[in-house]
């Protein structure tokens, strides 16, 4: 299908038409012409929407399909209709599986099942055997199938010797390790953010402290072996200082924040919805604050979907007993959009496009004459509310059900194939 993008303006700042409004014409999934003002022609589908944004493709370093092992809460089909919605056309998934993602078989399983999908979907295999902390993967083999990066999701790496190995290994493959920060052994049982609310709600804590420990002894080892680490979601105004001192001091650690906490406080949780228990949790408006500064410096890499599906029966459940996350790869931009407005859309843009490729050493997709189409079209001015009819989930793990929030995705191109909402 051949495209004419009417008066769209850019948002990406690789480009030298960042901030121009310009037609793009498409043909063959290639971008064969940029200019001011393009004839229609009778064989090209029109693109012509109000306040209209285009920047490269979207990517999303933090997601789970589910798939194999849990088909029932999402699979790579609807997974890949959801990233696509949400106006991603790449999408990374973490170790969410049965079996898990911890051999080059599953790893081949993955790439297999989507190739030449209309998002790319990158699986990482874990760091530890089935993803338990115990014994190193085979990140080489695993490596040399496809994986890009190496993370056993929400389990911490609780062995501090073990990480260092890993980071040690992950150097000699030229890769990169992802770990979430958490002490256990201090947010044990917690269900929410340690503070004023959950006292008042007389909910258990899950303290700030649990994260910026583990954080600080990443760091340090890091510092010992080098390497790459990734923190890929942050919560806490400490773990910015932590990062931000890290990087001043020379070491490759990147980090990225859910884009739910750049939009909601801990204050959310007042009337017990599930789905807003999260891990790592919504934290004070202070710390959502230091979030959104953190983005605007620069010193937070990326934004991440966390997009993270349950069904009914782990959800609709007592609050202490039901599952950590929700579903948010149509929401994402959204909430960030919510959290930090119009005005920083570059910085928005950047930490869904530049810097999850930098991260994982992908060549960022250019908006020029001659290059393969790979974009992401949306509006700042419209809304959008996620319905039963919208949502492409198999689960319905969101709190923003028949609620508008800020921004609209339009749709995605990538080469010759199109999604639009």
């Amino acid at each position: 299908m051949n495209l004419l993008i009417k008066q769209a303006t850019i948002i990406s700042s690789n480009s030298k038409f960042h901030h121009k409004t310009i037609d793009i014409l498409i043909e063959g999934g290639v971008i064969t012409e940029i200019k001011n003002n393009i004839q229609t022609k009778s064989n090209v589908k029109l693109i012509e929407v109000k306040g209209l944004c285009v920047s490269t493709g979207w990517l999303d370093l933090q997601a789970v399909s589910c798939d194999p092992g849990y088909e029932n809460k999402e699979d790579l089909d609807s997974l890949i209709k959801c990233a696509a919605s949400g106006g991603f056309t790449g999408v990374c998934i973490h170790n969410y599986n049965l079996p898990p993602l911890h051999n080059k078989v599953q790893i081949e399983y993955v790439l297999n099942k989507t190739q030449n999908k209309l998002v790319d979907v990158f699986p990482f295999g874990t760091i530890t055997f089935e993803g338990k902390g115990k014994d190193l993967a085979e990140m080489f083999d695993m490596k040399q199938s496809g994986s890009l990066a190496f993370s056993d999701y929400k389990s911490p790496i609780n062995d501090a010797g073990m990480l260092m190995r890993a980071l040690q290994y992950s150097t000699n493959i030229n890769s990169l390790i992802i770990t979430h920060a958490n002490e256990d052994s201090i947010s044990h049982l917690g269900q929410m953010n340690e503070g004023e609310i959950s006292t008042s709600l007389g909910l258990k804590g899950m303290p700030s402290l649990s994260e910026e420990l583990m954080v600080q002894r990443n760091i340090s080892i890091l510092e010992y072996t080098g390497g790459h680490l990734h923190i890929p979601t942050i919560s806490s105004k400490r773990s910015i200082e932590l990062i931000k001192k890290a990087k001043s001091n020379g070491l490759n650690v990147t980090c990225g924040v859910a884009a739910i906490n750049l939009f909601c406080d801990d204050s959310s949780l007042l009337e017990f919805d599930t789905n807003y228990k999260l891990n790592p949790p919504l934290r004070s408006k202070k710390d959502m604050l230091a979030l959104r500064n953190a983005i605007e410096i620069g010193v937070i890499d990326v934004i991440v979907s966390d997009h993270a599906p349950h069904d009914t029966e782990s959800k609709d459940l007592e609050f202490d007993l039901a599952d950590f996350g929700m579903i948010g790869l149509q929401t994402a931009f959204s909430c960030a959009l919510e959290g930090l407005k119009e005005n920083n859309i570059d910085c928005i843009i950047k930490s869904f496009t530049t810097n999850p490729r930098q991260i994982l050493g992908l060549d960022e997709p250019l908006i020029a004459d001659g290059q393969l189409a790979n974009l992401t079209l949306f509006t700042l001015e419209d809304q959008t509310m996620l319905t039963a009819k919208t949502n492409l989930s198999k689960s319905r793990n969101s709190p923003f059900f028949g609620k508008p929030l800020k921004g609209k995705i339009i749709g995605i191109v990538k080469g010759s194939k199109t999604f639009f909402n």
